[in-house]
């Protein structure tokens, strides 16, 4: 068992993303895309978020206006629509004139034996965690070959790499979307335009305790090399270096974001 080490400070701002435009996913809720949002709008972003919720995206959108750190605006989509994912990228493009940073964070776990999934289950996984990636970069990509310039982050998993009993479908989703970013990064690379992910191994947020036991949320916390699970805004930290020129050199790269053993 690995000592507990202390949270660091909560970072403060230095203008990573100042001037750019940050659409992101799924933002809504207590998890990485809204601790990703703040980051970003903290860092001198115009932020875009988006959420299936209608209810929770309005509280996510007050509760990022109440830091009175710049403009938020916000769009009710479900990535698994197409139509939805290209009324987005338009809405975002109208209020901000174009989009210079696209999170694609939007994914769906949950925890079943291989025996037992049923195709749904399978599906429904895979095309929220997965196509839903490939969905956004699609419609965003010729907006950004157009300009030739922008960055897109991909929120995959640890377990894309790590096996873990019951999450077949969810490390099958997210080892794609570590796949499709080195893919898609190649080509995109032609356009002036960056693609990378990041690979969480823990992110300790509310909805965690709605589709892990406590006893499974200690155990994985105890692999961690400073026995704990990482804060949300400590994942969002990597991804606003992702999305900045300070990651300029950088494309097609999944960065791991634990502090598991090696």
């Amino acid at each position: 068992m690995s000592a507990v080490t202390a949270i660091p400070p909560y970072p403060q701002g230095r203008n990573l993303l100042a001037g750019k435009s940050v659409l992101v996913t799924a933002a809504a809720g207590t998890g990485i895309g809204f601790a990703t949002a703040r980051r970003c709008l903290e860092e001198g972003a115009r932020l875009f978020i988006s959420d299936l919720h209608e209810r929770r995206l309005a509280e996510a959108v007050e509760r990022l206006r109440e830091l009175k750190a710049g403009e938020v605006q916000s769009k009710l989509c479900n990535v698994t629509h197409e139509d939805d994912v290209r009324a987005l990228v338009e809405a975002a493009r109208q209020a901000y004139g174009e989009v210079d940073v696209l999170v694609n964070n939007a994914g769906l776990g949950g925890s079943a034996a291989v025996v037992d999934m049923t195709d749904e289950q399978w599906s429904q996984v895979l095309d929220v965690s997965l196509t839903s990636v490939f969905r956004m970069t699609r419609a965003m990509l010729p907006h950004m070959y157009r300009r030739r310039c922008g960055a897109i982050v991909n929120n995959a998993s640890v377990l894309g790499w790590r096996a873990q009993a019951q999450q077949s479908h969810y490390a099958a989703a997210k080892a794609g979307v570590m796949a499709f970013t080195r893919c898609a990064a190649l080509e995109a690379a032609q356009h002036g335009v960056r693609i990378n992910a990041v690979a969480p191994s823990l992110a300790m947020h509310a909805f965690l305790n709605r589709v892990m036991s406590d006893e499974l949320l200690a155990t994985l916390s105890e692999r961690e090399a400073f026995g704990r699970a990482a804060e949300t805004w400590e994942v969002a930290n990597v991804i606003v270096f992702l999305a900045s020129d300070l990651a300029g050199y950088m494309t097609g790269e999944v960065v791991s974001v634990s502090s598991q053993r090696a």
